[in-house]
Order: C-alpha cells, then sequence, then structure tokens
C-alpha cells in the first residue's frame, strides 16, 4: 500500500509492544513514536545485516540536495549506559572528564598511571609563554621529598610513602644553612630520618631525600629494535613523540617517494 502522506496525531506504534514510557490514554504523550526494531535509517546498502537497533547510515534522499557528512548530529546533553565501540577520530571541544582509566594504543598508555608524564602550563611570569616540565631520567622509578629543618633532629617521610616507597633505598643529602654543622644521618626508620650535630650544634639545613617504590620493575637495558620489544609490556609508560611516530613518518616518506617515482 502507497500512502503519499501518514499523519499521526498522538502516537505511534510499529511492532508488537507496550511502552509505558511514552503514556498511556489521556496520559499519551503527543507527537511520541515506538518502533520495535530493528531500524534502518539511510543508505541501504550501508548494512547487509543486522548491527544494532537502531542504524543509521548516509543521507542518499535524492528529494533532497542536502548531503551532509554527519549521519548522526544532536543538539543539547548526551547520555550513554554502555560501551562505545568507535573507528575513526573524536574531535573533541569541551572537557574530557573520566571516571576510570583512559588508554590509548590498545591499552599500552594509561594516563593516570603514567611514570613519566609531562606538565604544561601558562608561564608564570612571561605573558604569552608557557611552561613544561618533565621527569628527570634515570635508571629507576623514584620519588623524593624535600624541604628545610631547623633546630629539629628528625625528618618525618611524607604519610604516602608508607606502602609506596622502598624504605632501604633511600639516599639523603643535606646542605648546611649559615655554618659548617658537620650534620650525619645516623639512622632511620619506615617513619624518619635521625640526624646528629657535631657538638649538639643547632641543626638548620636543606635536605632531599630519594626512594626507589616499590613497584619499580624497571629493566634499564634490554636487547629489541623498538620499544615494542620491552620485555614487561609498556603498560604503564609514555614515549617522546619521536619514538612514538617515527615508524608512521617513516612509512609516509615511503609511499610519498614511491608515488613520485610512479609519476
Amino acid at each position: 500500500m502507497d500512502v503519499p502522506d501518514l499523519e499521526v496525531r498522538k502516537q505511534l506504534f510499529v511492532g508488537d509492544g507496550e511502552t509505558k514510557a511514552l503514556g498511556e490514554a489521556e496520559k499519551a504523550i503527543r507527537g511520541s513514536a515506538y518502533v520495535e526494531g530493528p531500524l534502518q535509517i539511510g543508505k541501504d546498502s550501508d548494512y547487509s545485516g543486522v548491527e544494532a537497533t537502531l542504524m543509521v547510515g548516509a543521507q542518499v534522499n535524492t528529494d533532497s540536495d542536502a548531503r551532509p557528512e554527519n549521519a548522526i548530529k544532536a543538539k543539547g546533553d548526551f547520555e550513554l549506559e554502555g560501551d562505545i565501540n568507535q573507528t575513526g577520530d573524536d574531535d573533541l571541544t569541551g572537557t574530557l572528564v573520566a571516571g576510570g582509566e583512559v588508554k590509548s594504543n590498545g591499552g599500552s598508555h594509561i594516563l593516570s598511571n603514567k611514570k613519566d608524564l609531562p606538565f604544561d602550563m601558562p608561564h608564570p611570569n612571561k605573558e604569552g609563554w608557557r611552561l613544561r616540565h618533565v621527569c628527570i631520567e634515570g635508571p629507576e622509578i623514584a620519588v623524593y621529598c624535600r624541604g628545610r629543618i631547623k633546630n629539629s633532629k628528625e625528618i618525618v617521610f611524607p604519610s604516602y610513602w608508607d606502602g609506596l616507597v622502598d624504605i632501604d633505598s633511600i639516599t639523603v643529602q643535606l646542605t648546611p644553612i649559615g655554618a659548617h654543622q658537620d650534620v650525619i644521618v645516623k639512622r632511620w626508620d619506615d617513619k624518619k630520618v635521625y640526624l646528629q650535630p657535631q657538638g649538639g650544634m643547632p641543626i638548620d639545613c636543606f635536605y632531599h631525600i630519594i626512594a626507589k617504590r616499590l613497584d619499580d620493575d624497571l629493566i634499564v637495558e634490554y636487547e629489541g629494535n623498538s620499544h615494542e620489544d620491552y620485555p614487561n609490556g609498556n603498560e604503564g609508560y609514555s614515549f617522546n613523540w619521536e619514538s612514538s611516530n617515527m615508524e608512521r613518518i617513516v612509512r609516509e616518506v615511503a609511499e610519498k617517494r614511491l608515488k613520485e617515482l610512479d609519476t
């Protein structure tokens, strides 16, 4: 049956089912519709089988001159319950807030636990400039604390060092302030470093304490041709731009050169 125009003034139901969400009887929501599905919209050849309850393809209606690139566009907030399986790029102009891990490259990069993550921020005292810091390179995964100790013989470790660092791995650097005090590290435990000055002089010095993390599994030297050959896998690590992109750059340059030779 061909129907040139179909006007539904109340509700449209396609298939078998009842939906209380759209209201019933006098509480029925005007202009609402229920489709049991599956439902396909757009180019018929975009799908060869049922891949979802709602399948949206390209716009191919010959009555319209519009050929938009987007299959779906929504104005307003969007809420999704479930996973997203995306092929292609994600162009984000707002803020990304994640309650779980943010991973890339199949999970090899995890933002929440990168061990050499840099930071980039507006410069604090030069307008129009930015400031970027990265971690110091070294053959271990370590943390540090620093400060000044005055009129005391004890340096207390940060509370979060308990369960984070190997206390037996610590190193302590002391810089006396004002006068030579001949301060030494007498001993330490899992809470504090105990100092001893010469002749009972009052202590006033800067300190810098470094300790290895308990989860330090770094293999400094290993056999391989790229970082992908790392024995323990690369989860938790990030790499500089050159390492991450060199293979792609070489491939693109080679492909471009081959095209030039063909022409």
